[in-house]
């Protein structure tokens, strides 16, 4: 069959389709048992819009590199990692909106939420783009701790009660170690390069240590959703095993843990973000926004 163009083919077969994620395409967890765990459907729900708005935000972050990395490798790479987390995202939105039960899909659960609504760390959220000003070096600082700590997370998710989580788990986990890998690469190589690149390797790392207590910090849905969600306290040994063996073979000094002010004890598992998030979700969310109910 033959189309004019290629959005004819990537349509065809598919009229009810969504324009922003291509709801509609075949189910990437088909199969997977949908049934419901026997716990709280809000907590499940939170813990669920927690990973999900993780993955969402992250990649809404590395995608403002496209066409601006350092060099086209890096572009693509860094594109097809955000293309990862933005699969796990569209995975964990629906399984929130499945829970919750209120009609939400992951589109509505993307763009039509807004800022306190979202359940993302800060450390996903912080500027760091071309943009803004920022340094590729610490994109690439906060790839390897995002990474590193998602790994650890999802090894254990997959023993969820949950049997969605689960399928996320092991469908994501080998995605992510290829995350981190590319990004202790990078860091190596910048670390234990020029001067300048040691310098700006350095300094990335300054700039996104403050946000890794938050990452360890258990919320009390996390608490309460025992043997389906992941104590992130457990996790922090085996995330800082792999930070200081790449920290040591880039020749980089590991900062100072100074954790980042909070609001009244309040952070991202709680909907409080930083000043950048307004601004991020103002662009993320503006076509969908602008032309409500459109499809593609």
């Amino acid at each position: 069959m033959s189309f004019d163009n290629a959005y004819e083919a990537l349509i065809d077969g598919h009229e009810d389709a969504h324009w922003a994620f291509g709801t509609g395409f075949s189910e990437a967890l088909a199969g997977v048992d949908r049934e419901v765990p026997a716990v709280d459907r809000a907590d499940l729900t939170a813990y669920c819009l927690m990973l999900g708005d993780d993955a969402l935000i992250m990649s809404q972050r590395l995608a403002e590199w496209c066409s601006r990395a350092p060099e086209l490798e890096e572009d693509v790479a860094l594109a097809n990692i955000a293309l990862d987390l933005l699969g796990q995202a569209r995975l964990l939105l629906t399984r929130a909106g499945e829970v919750e039960g209120a009609g939400r899909d992951e589109d509505a659960l993307a763009y039509l939420r807004d800022e306190r609504d979202f359940r993302n760390v800060h450390l996903a959220e912080i500027e760091c783009g071309p943009f803004a000003g920022g340094d590729f070096g610490t994109t690439t600082a906060r790839l390897l701790v995002f990474s590193s700590w998602k790994v650890a997370q999802y090894s254990r998710l997959r023993a969820s009660a949950d049997p969605v989580l689960a399928a996320v788990a092991e469908k994501g986990l080998k995605e992510l170690a290829y995350h981190r890998d590319h990004a202790a690469q990078w860091v190596v190589r910048l670390g234990d390069g020029t001067e300048e690149s040691h310098r700006r390797m350095q300094a990335g790392l300054e700039r996104v240590w403050p946000f890794l207590a938050e990452l360890f910090t258990a919320h009390a849905v996390e608490l309460r959703l025992a043997g389906v969600a992941v104590d992130p306290a457990e996790l922090r040994s085996e995330v800082d095993g792999v930070l200081d063996a790449v920290l040591a073979a880039g020749g980089l000094t590991r900062p100072t843990d100074v954790p980042a002010a909070r609001v009244n004890g309040l952070a991202g598992r709680d909907g409080v973000h930083t000043e950048a998030f307004g601004y991020l979700l103002a662009e993320m969310q503006h076509l969908h926004r602008s032309l409500p109910g459109a499809t593609w």
